[in-house]
Formats: structure tokens, C-alpha cells, sequence
């Protein structure tokens, strides 16, 4: 088995702390941001936006900006709604949510803008 490697996440330390999967790796660029909307909406599902300011980011509640975007199909609408979140909210995390209708639940959740940590 290979070594596993520690990830020294501390909620002393705000700028260690990590958060869903994509966290351990790079921030996404925005081919790659692009390619998770094409995705969620291959899949059918519903995408929404939330925000949240990083010091509270461990909360179960983050601000939903809008309401979720039923239905919608158009990738660059999804991406102009999270570039506008996060453009009001540059300071804050923004994640881009997939609702899967047919589970009734989050089919995928991802920081996809992080904002300044303390």
C-alpha cells in the first residue's frame, strides 16, 4: 500500500482548512470549471450557486445566490451566474451544485471560486 499523505486541516488555522473533494487539488481554471457545468448538465441535473464567507465555511448553511436554474441547459448561462456570484462576492467561496431530480439530492457539489482566507 502506498503512503498516504497527511492533510494537516485545523479549524485554528482558516487557511488549512479543506472542503469537499476538489480542495485537495489546484484552484480550477475556467476550462476546467466549464467542463463541471457541461457535466451537470449532461447528467440532467439542476445547477444552482452558493456563497458563503470563508470563516464560516464550516457551517451547514451557505447563501443561495438566486434560486436554482431548472431546466436551464446553456452552459455560459450557469458560468455568467457563478462569474456574477463571485464578482459580487470576491471575498467569499462559491460552489456550484448539481440537483439531481430523480435521487432527490445533490448529485455533485464543488468549490469552484475560493475566496481569501484570514
Amino acid at each position: 500500500m502506498s503512503e498516504m499523505q497527511d492533510y494537516k486541516s485545523r479549524l485554528s488555522d482558516p487557511a488549512s482548512r479543506k472542503f469537499e473533494t476538489f480542495s485537495y487539488l489546484p484552484a480550477m481554471k475556467a476550462e476546467d470549471i466549464k467542463k463541471q457545468v457541461e457535466y451537470l448538465v449532461k447528467k440532467g441535473w439542476n445547477p444552482a450557486i452558493e456563497h458563503i464567507e470563508p470563516e464560516h465555511m464550516m457551517d451547514s448553511y451557505w447563501y443561495m445566490w438566486k434560486l436554482p436554474m431548472f431546466g436551464e441547459t446553456d452552459v455560459d448561462k450557469v458560468l455568467a451566474e457563478a462569474e456574477a456570484c463571485h464578482k459580487a462576492n470576491p471575498n467569499n467561496h462559491v460552489r456550484l451544485i448539481g440537483y439531481n431530480n430523480f435521487n432527490q439530492s445533490q448529485g455533485a457539489s464543488m468549490v469552484i471560486f475560493r475566496g481569501k482566507t484570514v
